[in-house]
């Protein structure tokens, strides 16, 4: 199975930061990070020096768990960025920020990006007035993402923590009727993960 089933919070103890992977839980003392900072497994002390390589597959890891995709979905994505003009790095990960399930997530409609892909799955999320049921679509500026069911508790439950998250300036969020609207696509400044994204284009240019 190419999809991740395990314990979300030993990725986050493998790549030494909080990738927020469960929501609040994240945001208290019961994280993984505050009580164990240290990679899982029983040989931790015994390990080697990490060469060249292996920092760059560090990163390439690290951020494809934050945004919980397969290998050959995150290879796409990067093909993509490739052929766009520009810094390749810094197209990829606001192509990643434009996937539907990470807008969700940024509205404060889920928790995790996992609550929000499970959502667009499901068929909760519309785009523009029409439903969207593909995590990995790309949103466009001047677009807007509302939910279908205003009586989903998971989403009441999530729009109440938004405020402790913060939510980005380049959206708009109208909270009473869970609607938010797409004022600018992303620019590299506005993702504030503690990425290096050049790691991943010389990863994949070797």
């Amino acid at each position: 199975m190419s999809r991740y089933i395990g314990p979300s919070c030993r990725l986050c103890r493998r790549e030494g930061i909080k990738l927020f992977l469960k929501g609040e839980k994240c945001y208290t003392e019961k994280c993984a990070i505050e009580k164990r900072n240290y990679p899982p497994g029983v040989h931790v002390d015994t390990r080697g020096k990490i060469m060249e390589y292996g920092i760059r597959l560090r990163e390439k890891q690290k951020v494809r768990r934050i945004y919980g995709l397969s290998e050959k979905q995150f290879k796409r994505f990067f093909n993509l960025a490739e052929r766009k003009q520009g810094i390749t790095g810094s197209n990829f990960l606001i192509l990643l920020e434009r996937r539907l399930d990470s807008m969700v997530y940024r509205l404060g409609f889920a928790t995790s990006r996992k609550e929000a892909r499970q959502l667009v799955s499901h068929r909760h999320i519309l785009v523009n007035g029409k439903c969207i049921n593909i995590a990995s679509y790309l949103v466009k500026a001047g677009d807007e993402i509302s939910v279908k069911n205003k009586e989903l508790v998971t989403v009441k439950n999530a729009l109440e923590s938004v405020v402790r998250r913060g939510l980005p300036l380049w959206i708009e969020l109208d909270k009473e009727n869970m609607k938010g609207i797409i004022k600018q696509l992303p620019s590299r400044e506005d993702i504030t993960m503690p990425i290096k994204e050049q790691l991943i284009v010389e990863y994949y240019s070797r």
